[in-house]
């Protein structure tokens, strides 16, 4: 039997690491049991030792898990196929980005990475554990629990280290063709950090709701986990919408596809919690509603990822059918049965101190954005597990369309793009009708010019026929969109002026200042801005325009302002693929712009083809062009185009999202210099409890 060296040390390194982590739970739920609090003192009786052997027993298991994500890496750029995954995943021609994600491109490696990104949580966790040492312990031996369920499926259910049988291979199968694109190897990645890490603040809720954690500290020491991991997800969501757009040549970039819906769902009950959680930090408000909000897009994840490896749904993204879904039904069932238990154990703990007082107030408006956010979630959710439901009832699969999300979610996205503008300008308790007529005065004058401008240029959403429906979206989304980003850059406006008075200085270094005292609440409405922007590309969709024909050479194609005048069509090769394309000259207003070059690639080693999609962005519309291939019977190219209105704005939107995230993650200036002195000041012993 031949000997396997690195393969060997991935599967020591992951039984070592299911070792350690039964070690951390076990052990780490045996000291938290152990600790009695008499009369407000702790008594020690070894579970703080105890307890700290966990918590280190923790961190290393980050330490051998990255051994064995280093393992299966090493195996693929060393073209060691007598490892079964990298057989299957990659090939000696694959370029060396590809290889990397490798780790992530089948069942097994992707599972690995979920327990390594697990681990890593865990790592930051465990060091910054002082933060809070009994809430962190309890944090600790939770996410130690998660962890034991996938270090069990990749020692038993779904090993990466498996050795072929037989002879080795002189070369692999190849990468999945639709994996081989630069965005492929970030997507995944950010993708499973928001999924991975929603892990921690559903620990931190469970542990405080396990021990009745006292005020809403937890609350705050969750608030940065979960907004960096909302933060991954965002990006990995629209970086695959984007790859999706790029790469798959269907001239859209969301299907509702299953596994995109499964990324969506956790994506909107987090950003439901993110908005609810205010409530409880000012108010009070709103105790059982967070911790479901929090429990619940943990199950979504984990909801996400069995969607992704059973089978049970048919998806572009999905892996091979597996008995490996059986393993999170369990999982998913004791979850749900644990939340379920200790909710019910504590929940006289979860009363809320106040009271809705008013309708028109910024407690409604968070409370009506939650409900439209789970109202969109259901709807994702039932789409997507109709036809699992409908087999089972009646024996054949009835799928859910496009059509009928975009007939319940259209209208609710409209909905929520009210409530992005007219929420931060309602006071807290209950707002008054001067202060409502101050607020919003300039929004309803913008909406109203809004509408004329687009009613002015011809946005007739009765002369559309049967676009009317889209049409209308699109023009009250316009509108709606005016009010918004109006009343946002009045707030700016407002405390920048506030700001200008008091200090002398001019407005820009004002609102500089303005920002920095308050940048979470600032950073709040640049992402509010950039959810806007985002929406105003969406609403361009409804004005797409599509044509495909046959181009040999010198011959044209004309849609909307632009013609395509084929050049030519050839052929070349490389070690990794084939490839046709052709050379097309693009006029706008008979003006020549730009020259494209439209592919389509066939595979040698998985013997797939794929498209190379030709794109003209400019920031009015994309130009999106596609080689589907020749005609068997002319030899000719056949060419397809679209136009698709706005487009840059939805990716300009996510950039503005994201910079306004990390704007609110930036501590405001007074805490700042707070810390600052602090750090001057001499040091106060400290003594922690476990």
């Amino acid at each position: 039997m031949p000997s396997h060296p690195m393969p060997e040390f991935g599967w020591f390194s992951l039984l070592l690491a299911l070792g350690l982590s039964c070690y951390t739970f076990v052990f780490g739920s045996v000291a938290l049991w152990r600790t009695r609090r008499r009369v407000g003192v702790a008594v020690d009786d070894g579970s703080g030792r105890l307890g700290e052997t966990a918590r280190r027993a923790g961190i290393a298991s980050f330490i051998v898990l990255s051994c064995a994500a280093f393992a299966l890496v090493w195996a693929a750029f060393t073209n060691d196929y007598s490892v079964s995954y990298i057989l299957h995943h990659t090939n000696r021609a694959l370029n060396p980005a590809y290889k990397f994600a490798a780790l992530w491109s089948g069942q097994e490696g992707s599972l690995l990475l979920w327990a390594w990104l697990l681990s890593m949580y865990g790592f930051v966790l465990r060091v910054r554990h002082k933060v809070d040492v009994r809430l962190s312990a309890f944090a600790s031996t939770i996410l130690a629990g998660i962890q034991i369920f996938f270090l069990l499926l990749l020692n038993f259910a779904a090993p990466p280290f498996s050795i072929q049988p037989g002879p080795v291979a002189a070369d692999g199968f190849g990468l999945n063709p639709l994996l081989q694109y630069p965005e492929m190897v970030m997507h995944p990645p950010l993708l499973y950090l928001g999924y991975v890490g929603f892990s921690v603040p559903f620990a931190f809720a469970l542990g405080a709701l396990m021990m009745r954690y006292p005020g809403e500290k937890w609350i705050h020491i969750t608030r940065r986990w979960t907004m960096v991991t909302w933060l991954f997800l965002t990006c990995g969501i629209f970086m695959g919408a984007h790859w999706a757009y790029s790469v798959l040549g269907w001239g859209g970039y969301w299907g509702w596809d299953p596994v995109e819906n499964a990324s969506l769902m956790p994506w909107l009950t987090g950003t439901a919690f993110l908005h609810s959680v205010m409530m409880q930090e000012k108010r009070g408000m709103m105790k059982n509603w967070n911790v479901w909000l929090i429990f619940s897009t943990f199950m979504l994840t984990i909801l996400g990822t069995l969607l992704t490896r059973s089978g049970i749904v048919s998806s572009v993204h999905a892996f091979a059918q597996s008995d490996i879904g059986n393993w999170f039904y369990g999982f998913i069932i004791v979850i749900f049965a644990v939340c379920l238990f200790t909710f019910f154990k504590n929940r006289d703990h979860l009363k809320s101190e106040n009271r809705l007082e008013s309708l028109v107030s910024r407690e409604s408006s968070f409370l009506f954005n939650n409900l439209i956010l789970l109202v969109a979630c259901f709807t994702v959710l039932w789409g997507t597990l109709f036809p699992i439901l409908s087999e089972y009832v009646q024996g054949s699969k009835v799928t859910m369309g496009a059509p009928f999300y975009n007939r319940v979610n259209i209208p609710i996205g409209v909905f929520l793009l009210f409530l992005t503008g007219i929420g931060p300008m309602l006071a807290w308790r209950s707002t008054s009708l001067r202060s409502m007529r101050r607020s919003f005065v300039l929004p309803v004058v913008a909406m109203v010019v809004a509408l004329v401008t687009m009613l002015s240029v011809g946005l007739r959403p009765w002369n559309a026929g049967d676009d009317a429906r889209a049409t209308w979206f699109s023009l009250i989304t316009f509108t709606l969109a005016a009010g918004v980003i109006t009343a946002i850059a009045a707030e700016f406006l407002r405390g920048a002026a506030v700001v200008r008075t008091q200090t002398g200085k001019n407005l820009a270094a004002s609102t500089v200042l303005l920002v920095r005292r308050n940048t979470r609440r600032y950073g709040g409405y640049l992402v509010h801005f950039g959810i806007v922007v985002l929406f105003i590309g969406i609403a361009g969709g409804a004005f797409n325009q599509s044509s495909e024909q046959e181009m040999g050479y010198r011959d044209q194609m004309t849609l909307g302002p632009f013609r395509l005048v084929c050049q030519s069509f050839t052929q070349d090769s490389n070690p990794n693929y084939d490839t046709e394309y052709a050379l097309l000259d693009v006029y706008k207003y008979g003006k020549k712009i730009t020259q494209l070059a439209p592919e389509r690639r066939f595979y040698k080693a998985s013997q797939t083809s794929s498209t190379i999609v030709a794109l003209h962005s400019t920031l009015e519309s994309d130009l999106y062009v596609i080689y589907e291939g020749r005609n068997p019977d002319t030899d000719k190219p056949i060419i397809k185009v679209f136009i698709n209105p706005l487009m840059n704005w939805i990716w300009i939107g996510v950039l503005i999202v994201v910079l306004g995230t990390l704007l609110a993650l930036v501590p405001n200036m007074a805490r700042s210099a707070a810390r600052a002195r602090a750090e001057l000041e001499p040091p106060v012993a400290e003594v922690h409890h476990v």
